[in-house]
């Protein structure tokens, strides 16, 4: 490629030099003060089976989502019935994701068919039962809207649990679809588990809902629940006792504004009672839906609904511009921070299943690193001591190339942020086979040219140009080989993928490029004649 020798080593160093800058803070771990604001900060990263951590596969209950979205049309359904004066006696949502609509003449079916042409074109009617006075109508989603809203809700539930991994501090998180409605989650180096499982897991719905004061309570517990109301509870601490139970609430069952309209959350201290809150602001459009809601409900309380649970239920003493508000509970610290992460980064659209839940612990992240560490090192000197012991010399920087190539690998690695894991490992200790079996065609293709009786430096030169395009044949092969696991293989897979093809190009650039300068600089500068091969 580059006849000029000066330009080889040139490219030989500033590859060493570049690969030692990536490499040196995973090395040294205390950098002087006036070096260390040059340095990158990162470390080679560890993966899940190295350095410990948490595996979870998630199940996605995308039927929830379907009939929360039925639930919201049936609403939606009823009004439009309305404005239109169509005639009908109850809209609901039925089982499944089916509406419920009975309508009280004939002529509403006409009707309903033309709203539905206009206004609700995902809907279709499914069954008719005639009824006295009228009929039974059953909607249903069409299937192909069904399958993009199934497909929606994974997306946007994949999006979600990354926002909130980030925000939660984790390092190289791996969160990728498995299947239709599963999601895999590795958590390399987490502390906590158990506070990452219920902070990926939360729900995260927030609502806001008034507080039934119109209706006895007691009759709403003893089943008389009115129509438009429902009973949701809250936890309240007994300050004697430090016990938390549960209170009851009769709420209105409308949600009058939800978590979709805030901007941000964060966790503050409270100046009264030295106790964290989450305080809220909502964007402009949830703003003025604030003001409004509060204008219009001033005396009233105003419950504050996570996941169904009620967190608070203040009364209004005026309205509220401004559009902040406070969600209080007696939290902890830590419960306050993760409550503030999953508000910020928005609610699930549906809830998740745990399937499979697998953690790692340090101890066997250290005994793999240094079993895997003891494989490469054995592996690596067996090799170096037969391409020693069979070609001598050249074996030698043979050797040299190899260790340049896991000196190399490590670089990459280092630079791309990319995780090392186990398997990883195994992939750089075949790229160490697949380098030494192209320095062993390389070599072989001298030998033959040197009984032919051609100088050295003749069949130096033979022996790389014949042999380069086999090598780089097998070389490409590899890599799209590899790439083809990177792209369509998940966890382990993925991690021999990685390191298999950063291996397999930086094998063709030690094997071929490397070694041809060490031998070019030596023969060109000390006129060698015989060649110790």
């Amino acid at each position: 490629m580059f006849k000029s020798l000066k330009i080889r080593l040139a490219i030989t160093l500033i590859v060493c030099l570049a690969a030692l800058y990536f490499l040196i803070p995973t090395f040294i771990s205390d950098i002087p003060s006036p070096w260390n604001q040059y340095l990158p900060k990162e470390k080679i990263h560890l993966g899940l089976d190295l350095q410990g951590g948490m595996h979870l596969v998630l199940e996605i209950d995308t039927d929830k989502a379907l009939e929360a979205m039925m639930e919201r049309t049936s609403n939606d359904l009823k009004e439009s019935l309305m404005e239109n004066k169509v005639r009908f006696r109850n809209v609901e949502k039925a089982k499944g994701a089916t509406i419920s609509l009975e309508l009280t003449d004939a002529a509403g079916k006409t009707a309903l068919e033309k709203l539905l042409k206009d206004q609700f074109p995902d809907l279709e009617i499914a069954s008719t039962t005639p009824r006295e006075g009228g009929q039974l109508i059953h909607l249903k989603i069409n299937d192909k809207r069904a399958v993009d809203l199934k497909k929606m809700t994974v997306e946007h539930s994949l999006e979600t649990i990354r926002n909130r991994v980030d925000q939660f501090g984790v390092s190289e998180p791996e969160i990728i679809p498995e299947g239709n409605d599963r999601i895999l989650i590795q958590l390399p180096g987490i502390k906590d588990p158990e506070r990452a499982k219920n902070l990926i897991g939360k729900t995260a719905l927030l609502e806001f809902k008034i507080v039934d004061e119109e209706n006895s309570l007691d009759e709403a517990l003893r089943g008389n629940i009115p129509e438009g109301s429902i009973i949701a509870y809250g936890t309240r601490e007994d300050k004697s006792s430090g016990q938390r139970g549960q209170v009851p609430y009769l709420l209105k069952n409308k949600t009058l504004l939800t978590g979709a309209s805030l901007e941000t959350a964060k966790v503050q201290i409270s100046d009264r009672f030295g106790e964290p809150h989450v305080s809220i602001k909502f964007n402009a459009q949830g703003a003025a839906d604030f003001d409004r809601i509060t204008n219009e409900n001033v005396r009233k309380r105003l419950a504050i609904v996570l996941d169904g649970v009620v967190h608070s239920a203040p009364v209004i003493q005026e309205r509220i511009s401004g559009g902040q508000a406070q969600i209080t509970g007696n939290f902890t610290m830590d419960e306050s921070r993760d409550l503030a992460i999953v508000l910020r980064a928005g609610a699930l659209p549906a809830p998740v299943n745990i399937l499979e839940e697998r953690t790692v612990g340090p101890s066997l992240g250290s005994d793999s690193i240094r079993q895997g560490i003891m494989a490469t090192i054995i592996g690596s000197l067996l090799v170096f001591l037969f391409m020693l012991v069979y070609y001598r010399l050249f074996g030698l920087v043979a050797d040299i190339a190899l260790a340049m190539n896991i000196f190399l690998i490590l670089a990459v690695l280092a630079a791309f942020q990319a995780n090392l894991t186990l398997p990883g490992i195994a992939g750089m200790l075949l790229t160490i086979g697949v380098a030494v079996d192209a320095n062993i065609l390389i070599f072989e293709r001298i030998r033959e040219e040197l009984r032919t009786g051609k100088t050295a430096r003749l069949s130096l030169d033979t022996g790389y140009d014949r042999a380069l395009i086999t090598i780089i044949d097998t070389h490409v092969s590899g890599i799209l080989a590899a790439l083809v696991l990177l792209y369509f293989g998940t966890g382990p897979i993925k991690g021999f993928a990685v390191t298999t093809t950063i291996g397999l190009c930086v094998s063709l650039f030690t094997a071929v490029f490397i070694t041809r300068v060490i031998f070019d600089y030596f023969t060109q500068n000390y006129n060698i004649k015989k060649l110790s091969i």
